[in-house]
């Protein structure tokens, strides 16, 4: 069985981890530590690996992706593009006539913090096509969120990381690939996941979360559910 399938959890109950929540998930991951690893954290963030790994194969055919908003997490291993160097394979496809599908790196590398230190890090990454030489690189809606930790900017070759992948359903600005580049020599806007007064959304910030409404039942709070696992009751932002 899946989530559905699953006892106790009621209409609304929604999976909306935070930064720093996403990272102990992580690290209970990684230290396969017992007190930090939940017993149903396979069921909510399941991990791919290889040739159906993220960096691999286009988001919509990730397990349970489509382009409905909501958000999906995933544990991961990034890999080289090449034997030497550290860039990392960001490439998911190229047609026949050489265009390339690849994630693109967007603004700057951010630490992420826990108790006042850094736990590891987070980077945002946004889905091109016809991506190579002599062409125009096209922007499309398809977002991810890794994350990795450490006190190293980049994550290592073959680390584990957690990604949460969605596809912007909110409306955005048009921008090229230029615009992204602007990003990273220093504008910081897009980072921000909320404007200074909690009022709107800025680009790649997408408020839909893992929903398992059931038609027709009403929310209730499912904190108590499960203790110490990141299950709000979070609602969705206008």
């Amino acid at each position: 069985g899946g989530i559905h399938d699953l006892p106790g959890l009621p209409a609304g109950v929604k999976f909306d981890p935070t930064d720093q929540e996403l990272l102990e998930h992580l690290e209970g991951k990684v230290r396969s530590d017992a007190r930090k690893l939940h017993p149903l954290i396979d069921e909510f963030i399941p991990t791919i690996e290889g040739e159906n790994g993220i960096c691999y194969t286009h988001p919509e055919k990730l397990p349970g992706v489509s382009k409905d908003g909501l958000v999906r997490h995933f544990f991961h291993r990034p890999s080289k593009a090449y034997t030497t160097g550290t860039r990392k394979r960001r490439k998911v496809h190229t047609d026949t006539e050489g265009g390339e599908t690849r994630w693109h790196k967007t603004g700057k590398t951010r630490p992420v913090f826990i108790s006042g230190k850094v736990k590891g890090y987070k980077k945002i990454l946004v889905l091109y096509t016809n991506y190579g030489k002599q062409r125009k690189p096209e922007k499309t809606n398809w977002v991810m969120h890794q994350y990795h930790l450490g006190n190293n900017e980049e994550e290592k070759d073959g680390e584990l990381v957690i990604s949460k992948v969605f596809y912007q359903t909110q409306p955005r600005q048009c921008g090229s690939i230029k615009d992204s580049l602007k990003l990273q020599s220093g504008h910081e806007a897009s980072h921000h996941l909320k404007n200074n007064n909690n009022n709107g959304l800025v680009e790649f910030y997408n408020p839909s979360f893992i929903s398992f409404d059931q038609g027709g039942h009403s929310r209730t709070n499912p904190t108590q559910l499960l203790p110490h696992f990141a299950v709000h009751d979070g609602s969705f932002i206008p």
